[in-house]
């Protein structure tokens, strides 16, 4: 199923990466969940993927069927149920991740700032915008360079 540049997203971050096991499991409930999300009783054209084991990423298609508030709070809903069920908090926007030697890490924004300050984290680290708003900024923007992110402007 193809996607415009202009399909909305929807990122959740998950403060520790995902088992194997219980990544098979959480894609298998995303294609359930996204076969039948609807907006007022109509079907959205959507997916949702899983990304280096920690990231939950949820597209639609508005072209067809606009997402509504009720379907964007399902949305938020299976969001919290994969929280409960898996132990981990997939809402804190304080949470930073970040790519080190091809490695997904994340830490608090005050473990972000230390190491940072320590020159752990350059401005060369990818670090991951989970602000992107569309298709296009996710395939563009989503995982950066520090010095060109937000993030430089808050942590420099």
């Amino acid at each position: 199923m193809e996607f415009s540049d202009q399909s909305r997203v929807w990122i959740y971050q998950s403060n520790r990466a995902f088992t194997a096991s219980e990544a098979a499991t959480i894609e298998k409930d995303l294609n359930a969940f996204a076969a039948q999300w609807e907006a007022h009783g109509a079907q959205l054209k959507a997916k949702g993927e899983l990304r280096y084991n920690r990231f939950v990423i949820l597209i639609v298609d508005e072209v067809q069927t606009m997402a509504s508030g009720c379907s964007i709070d399902r949305s938020a809903g299976f969001i919290r149920d994969l929280e409960q069920e898996y132990g981990v908090n997939m809402f804190d926007r304080f949470n930073m991740a970040y790519k080190k030697n091809n490695e997904v890490y994340s830490c608090t924004r005050e473990e972000f700032e230390s190491l940072v300050q320590a020159n752990e984290i350059d401005g060369d680290t990818i670090v991951f915008n989970n602000l992107v708003l569309t298709k296009g900024e996710l395939d563009a923007n989503w995982e950066i360079p520090l010095k060109d992110s937000w993030h430089a402007r808050v942590f420099a």
